[in-house]
């Protein structure tokens, strides 16, 4: 290693430590999803930056998605899936498909690849020990003049009860939670991930929400990273249509995050490697920071 590489190695780090005093003994909550999830390099840079983050003494929790995963095998046993809104309409036959896919093959998957790494994950759905309770969702259905349409086993959380969370944070584990609740009547429920993650980071009272994400962040209309924004930056944002589409509700989820006493909450590029490591302890970052 050259002199230059010396110092540049030192300056990188003494920028980090800063930050990692700063968080130490807190909690970020991670939205874990895209080619973050997909990619076997970018899979196994995440697990690195989660255990690193916890043996640097920050708790992680992780909360997942999985659509791609669902959609592979939806097609595969030759399942046609309809869409309203957005949201796939999910029959019994498609929930135990979601349940198995999320709750099984994704969920063990991550706790794997974080233990292969040297950290000590456990894996959750929000059914473990009522983690997350849900009720139907309601949409308008615009093929029906705007009259509530039936998405079937599709939820919104109604309550969420940490308490296993924060026992496996006490206990040195790192909880990784499938997006799954539990109806009043015991019926399972396919819940976004993003919305579970901001409510969790709110129970929590998270330091920071991470929503990963295929996207650099918010983007002006010049194409240029927008950061350190707050409610009323990014109202003007949507109103003249800079912020649109996919990114509204991502966008949503980290506003009521932070108005429910989270610190910041980050939209990342989870196709950089190292990503969750580059926005938390260095200056620049790779997304948009959002504050309240």
């Amino acid at each position: 290693m050259t002199d230059v590489d010396s110092s540049m190695t030192g300056q990188v780090l003494n920028e980090a430590l800063q930050y990692i005093r700063r968080i130490a003994g807190k909690t970020v909550v991670i939205k874990y999803g895209g080619n973050a999830m997909t990619d076997e390099n970018l899979k196994r840079c995440f697990a690195r930056n989660i255990v690193l983050m916890k043996h640097c003494g920050i708790n992680p929790v992780i909360v997942h998605g999985g659509g791609p995963q669902i959609a592979e095998m939806l097609a595969r046993i030759g399942k046609e899936s309809k869409f309203i809104g957005g949201m796939r309409v999910t029959d019994a036959e498609t929930m135990g498909i979601v349940e198995m896919i999320l709750g099984g093959q994704v969920n063990k998957s991550i706790v794997s690849l974080l233990n292969q790494e040297g950290g000590r994950a456990v894996g959750l759905t929000g059914k473990d020990a009522g983690l997350i309770q849900a009720v139907p969702m309601r949409i308008a259905d615009p093929e029906r003049k705007g009259e509530a349409a039936d998405l079937g086993y599709v939820g919104q959380v109604s309550r969420i009860d940490t308490s296993v969370v924060r026992s496996l944070e006490t206990a040195g584990f790192i909880p990784v939670i499938a997006p799954i609740g539990v109806g009043a009547e015991g019926a399972s429920y396919n819940i976004n991930a993003d919305l579970v993650a901001s409510r969790i980071a709110a129970e929590l009272q998270a330091e920071k929400l991470l929503l990963l994400t295929n996207t650099r962040g918010i983007l002006d209309k010049a194409g240029e990273l927008l950061t350190g924004l707050d409610r009323r930056q990014i109202e003007n944002l949507i109103s003249d249509g800079t912020i649109s589409d996919g990114m509204l509700p991502k966008v949503q989820c980290a506003l009521e995050a932070v108005d429910a006493g989270v610190q910041t909450a980050q939209i990342i590029d989870g196709r950089v490697e190292n990503a969750v490591l580059l926005e938390l302890f260095t200056d620049k970052g790779v997304g948009t920071l959002i504050r309240p």
